[in-house]
């Protein structure tokens, strides 16, 4: 029997699992309440295409590792066709500093460390159209769902949706695909079936804007300036995108309230930028060209839903994929694979079993093994960010000496020992690409003697290893933005 499968929502989730799913055992019809893309390729989509349910689109993407190797290993066709229009692969070795370029051997596990570069509107204009063109997928734009069909029992049974129109929409099983914007969830509690759901402030606002570069022009060089870095006070970052375009992303503490109402503002934005050296040389006038507004991005959470809480399923029929069941920081640019990996556990818990509740058990505890270190990690890192940046705006706050161990453990250990040893590197970037837990690599006893060794060398027998400063302190910085450099302070002072 041919099962009836409704994603609600034609996001980088919803496009996963139609794609996941596409096949003669199953009918899957995306429903997406947006207008399909316009015509006239990659810039017309930046430009015009309209995405009120993907509030992030325009903000800077690199797509991980392990996106990158489900689309090679089980998508070869799109792989061909983002490589068409222009998107781009960088290799484990191009990202390499230069202490570790000299002595590079390719290793099998380098071709799985590429990642993929380009506009999020490019990715997923192509991903659309390859996904309209698999066997038994349909999309529906401009289609607004408006409820779910729950069938009352113990559990519940979702069989459906209602649109707005009023027509209802049979199937077998309903995905939704909706994001952070779900309201699948005060549904399904009205009907009896909460889903629990735990959730945290990440502490962190995103500013960016997008840049292309002039005829003739081409990527600066690397150089000992890094195009990313940390102040503390601001995370910045450049993604290079398809057809010449890249964009530049800023990151600023929800605490720092002066720098975060300024860097909306381009001609601020720009000006934060020729503060920091590893960003000057992209935004030369002579070199590149701004193409949008500067795009903000705040009120982030991140958030775990239970769809089967205590081991059991709080309704049937339903699942969830992408951000509507986990998200969390953008940072580390890990959502887009959550909506990849999410979607093919799905796939594996359709293809485990027909029946309903066993279903669900398979999906939550492939969630649970693939997606929960990540999680975890990155909530424990925005806890630690979020103390950091308070600490700054309290100069007579002192770290306890644990957290100046910590702190020169990361920076003058774990750092430093990566950029003298490419198989530390590699361990690392498996980790943080989601090829394998993330904190697998420092449990490993070879791996922490190589780290301990380095760290007990001293800065100044290390010091030649050393990244130069990123940027300025946060006084030169406000100052030459014209910020009030104290109002920060004075105000978390008072909180405290």
């Amino acid at each position: 029997m041919v099962e009836r499968v409704l994603v609600i929502g034609a996001g980088m989730a919803g496009l996963w699992t139609a794609m996941a799913l596409a096949g003669p055992e199953r009918e899957v019809t995306v429903l997406d309440r947006d207008p399909p893309p316009p015509a006239g390729g990659a810039d017309a989509a930046f430009e015009d295409w309209q995405r009120r349910g993907v509030g992030h689109l325009r903000h800077s993407h690199a797509f991980l590792a392990r996106l990158r190797t489900l689309v090679r290993d089980r998508h070869p066709a799109l792989l061909e066709a983002l490589m068409a229009e222009g998107v781009r692969e960088l290799g484990f070795e191009g990202g390499l500093p230069e202490s570790l370029k000299k002595g590079y051997v390719p290793a099998p596990i380098d071709r799985d460390l590429a990642i993929l570069t380009s506009r999020r509107t490019t990715l997923e204009l192509v991903m659309r159209l390859y996904a309209e063109g698999l066997a038994n997928v349909a999309m529906r734009p401009q289609t607004f769902v408006k409820d779910l069909i729950i069938q009352p029992g113990a559990p519940p049974r979702v069989t459906g949706v209602t649109l707005e129109d009023g027509t209802e929409l049979a199937a077998d099983i309903v995905v939704d695909a909706t994001g952070r914007t779900s309201q699948a969830y005060e549904q399904l509690a009205a009907a009896g079936a909460p889903v629990p759901e735990s959730s945290e402030a990440c502490g962190i606002i995103y500013f960016t804007r997008h840049y292309r570069l002039l005829e003739g022009q081409s990527e600066p060089p690397r150089t000992r300036n890094s195009a990313t870095g940390d102040l503390g006070f601001l995370k910045f970052g450049v993604f290079p995108g398809d057809n010449g375009c890249f964009s530049i992303t800023l990151c600023a503490p929800e605490v720092e309230e002066e720098l975060r109402k300024a860097l909306v503002d381009p001609e601020v934005f720009d000006a934060a930028c020729r503060q920091l050296p590893g960003l000057v040389p992209w935004i030369d006038p002579e070199r590149a060209r701004p193409t949008s507004r500067v795009f903000g991005m705040g009120q982030l959470e991140s958030r775990w839903r239970e769809l089967a809480p205590q081991g059991k399923p709080a309704a049937l029929g339903f699942f969830a994929v992408g951000d509507s069941l986990v998200r969390t920081n953008p940072l580390y640019g890990r959502g887009c694979s959550f909506a990849a990996v999410s979607a093919h556990l799905l796939l594996d818990a359709l293809s485990h079993s027909a029946d309903p509740a066993a279903r669900l058990l398979h999906y939550r505890a492939g969630v649970e093994r693939e997606l929960r270190p990540y999680y975890d990690v990155m909530r424990q890192a925005d806890r630690s960010a979020i103390r950091r940046a308070r600490a700054a705006l309290l100069p007579q706050a002192r770290p306890s000496l644990r957290g100046r161990l910590v702190k020169s453990f990361m920076e003058d250990g774990v750092a430093i020992a990566m950029r003298t040893d490419l198989d530390l590197m590699r361990a690392f970037l498996k980790g943080f690409h989601m090829l394998e837990h993330p904190q697998a690599w420092l449990k490993r006893p070879a791996n922490l003697i190589k780290i301990l060794r380095v760290w007990a060398r001293g800065k100044a027998r290390n010091a030649d290893l050393y990244a130069p400063k990123p940027g300025p302190d946060r006084r030169p910085l406000f100052e030459a933005l014209g910020l009030d450099v104290a109002a920060d302070e004075q105000r978390v002072r008072a909180a405290a």
